[in-house]
């Protein structure tokens, strides 16, 4: 808020005061217009604003102060963000997810039930106490299974010299190690990776698991992470993982016929069932850029992993760190399509294709010259034709805000094939 008495309006020196007010005005509006859309702290806002206020309030009359007051309102309400009306086809994909999270959640259930039934003969009742190692005759376990329910990973997960573990319980109670080295963990430990990733992102990362596991044999380890260990050996039963649950959402069981050593309960279904999801299940291959945008927005929010790998360059999804790294911000974008927008809309006038390798004619000048042989000589010895697109969208949240500034997406084209996404890490 000014200071009236720096900013003090009288008749005398009204033409001045208009003229300061508008030079704080111009300012507010080039951050406005430089928002796009956008919402932010506007520096010049209460500047303008509170001399715009004390003119009007000394010459409401004036034609100079009304005009600079219309400019102010708007300016204002340009100032709150864009908004549009989210409609529901926009936020289907949450409603679908939500149905599918809740079938494999008691898909799950069913299964894990179904597993403890199984084992229930070797099943050992009452996990802690451990029974002492030391006293008892560990053959007697060998061979057994247990549930541990506070399974901390990787709170807990240590490097033993017989191997990896997990140690879950007290040394006044004793403790089991879960070994974790093997197929029997990594198996299912994708699995649920994969659950994550394909069917469920309100998960989140996990760190408490339910193993159901197989007691394999008695091992001595110090269990505590880092290379300096400081308190003493503790005697406990390996346990070999059977099945991951994390209730409410998935179970996970090491197969080693499965390709990838395990699976989700219901993993080998989940295809068919999200088939009648898709509003885009292919890249056309005369796709726009604008469209290929949309197909690329649409992959990401209905969790269609093959048509996200297919929209992208293929230079980029070659080798397995490339692979990781389409994995890496896959997890990313589900999260910003989770909690921080629901939709983004692309802006096809904005558009711009530029050619930044090989032979363009854009103008249209040299083929009215040039015959068609004369031009592809030409072309052929610029070698191949790359083009860029950047086509640019603008993100929504729930409520119909707009996020942040429009954002540019760059796209690439080979000799006028067909486009793919070049930097598919941006978000929306």
């Amino acid at each position: 808020m000014v200071d009236k008495t720096i900013f003090n309006v009288t008749e005398s020196n009204l033409s001045m005061r208009i003229g300061q007010a508008e030079m704080y005005l111009k300012e507010f509006e080039n951050e406005v217009n430089r928002a796009n859309g956008a919402t932010g702290v506007f520096r010049s806002k209460d500047d303008a604003l509170s001399r715009i206020m004390l003119l009007n309030e000394f010459a409401p009359n004036d034609p100079r102060v009304q005009a600079l007051f219309e400019r102010a309102r708007k300016c204002i309400m340009g100032s709150t963000g864009n908004f549009i009306d989210i409609t529901d086809d926009m936020t289907v994909y949450l409603r679908n997810e939500e149905n599918l999270r809740a079938m494999y959640a008691k898909k799950s259930e069913d299964a894990w039930k179904a597993i403890l039934a199984e084992y229930q003969d070797k099943l050992i009742e009452k996990p802690f106490p451990v029974p002492d190692v030391l006293q008892s005759a560990p053959d007697e376990y060998i061979g057994k299974y247990v549930v541990l329910d506070e399974v901390r990973y990787p709170a807990n997960q240590f490097m033993g010299v017989t191997g990896e573990f997990i140690y879950t319980g007290k040394r006044s109670t004793g403790m089991y190690f879960v070994k974790i080295d093997t197929r029997k963990w990594l198996g299912p430990y994708e699995a649920v990776k994969r659950y994550r990733r394909l069917v469920d992102s309100t998960m989140n990362e996990v760190d408490k698991w339910v193993v159901l596991g197989e007691i394999t044999g008695v091992t001595m380890e110090i269990p505590e992470a880092g290379e300096t260990k400081v308190g003493g050996p503790v005697y406990a039963f390996v346990v070999e993982p059977k099945a991951l649950y994390i209730p409410g959402h998935s179970m996970a069981v090491y197969d080693e016929e499965h390709e990838t050593g395990g699976s989700f309960v219901g993993e080998s279904e989940l295809a068919a069932v999200k088939e009648s999801w898709y509003s885009e299940k292919t890249v056309p291959e005369n796709v726009t850029p604008e469209h290929l945008v949309e197909i690329f927005r649409q992959a990401i929010k209905e969790k269609n992993y093959e048509l996200y790998k297919e929209c992208i360059q293929e230079d980029r999804r070659q080798n397995p760190i490339q692979e990781s790294l389409l994995l890496y911000y896959w997890d990313l974008h589900q999260e910003r399509f989770h909690g921080e927008y629901v939709h983004a809309n692309v802006v096809p006038d904005a558009t711009k294709i530029t050619v930044v390798k090989g032979y363009s004619d854009e103008s249209g000048l040299d083929s009215y010259f040039l015959s068609a042989e004369e031009r592809a000589k030409i072309a052929a010895r610029y070698g191949d034709k790359i083009e860029y697109a950047s086509v640019q969208t603008v993100a929504f949240d729930k409520n119909g805000k707009q996020l942040g500034s429009p954002v540019r997406r760059n796209l690439i084209r080979k000799n006028g094939g067909r486009w793919y996404v070049r930097d598919y890490e941006m978000r929306f």
